[in-house]
């Protein structure tokens, strides 16, 4: 299983680049295409991409995660959600990277196979950075009325939260 786990990926691209070749597609020219409109893909969200990680890194510079964490937690810990996954869940809405940075925090301050951290590993994969990915493709699309996908996306996170929340609890509470 480890070894076809290994190999999904360079037998996914021979194949494709096998299937070029049997309809003598220009698979290079191709390639280069692919990455030049990559290349201004990457040049138009780069200021999206700033912008977000300059309001993460002021978010949690400033303190105010802390005291917005702090508000949730009275309301969090009598329904059963761990306080110390609150920071780390309103991170993930915005910022991947700064997520994982909280999630290797807690991973060492209570180890992984904790229940924390069995918790915040299920959640980190239930759940999406929704502000990120919403402003990255509606910016490059041009999208400017996001209608109900908010709403959509925020409710799917919370399911994803509870979900985690329940499986952690019925797999690994005894």
């Amino acid at each position: 299983m480890i070894f076809l786990s290994n190999m999904i990926v360079p037998l996914t691209f021979a194949g494709i680049l096998l299937y070029a070749i049997s309809k003598k597609m220009p698979v290079y020219d191709h390639f280069v295409i692919g990455a030049k409109d990559g290349f201004s893909t990457v040049l138009q969200i780069a200021p999206t991409i700033i912008g977000l990680m300059v309001a993460v890194g002021m978010l949690r510079a400033s303190g105010a995660l802390d005291l917005l964490s702090m508000a949730i937690k009275p309301v969090a810990e009598p329904l059963g959600y761990p306080s110390e996954a609150v920071p780390l869940t309103l991170m993930r809405l915005v910022s991947s990277s700064a997520a994982t940075g909280l999630l290797l925090d807690l991973f060492e301050s209570y180890g992984p196979d904790s229940h924390l951290g069995r918790f915040i590993s299920i959640m980190m994969s239930c759940t999406e950075t929704v502000f990120y990915t919403m402003s990255i493709y509606f910016m490059y699309i041009k999208v400017t009325k996001t209608r109900h996908t908010l709403t959509g996306a925020l409710l799917a996170n919370f399911v994803g939260i509870i979900t985690s929340l329940w499986l952690t609890n019925y797999l690994y509470r005894s």
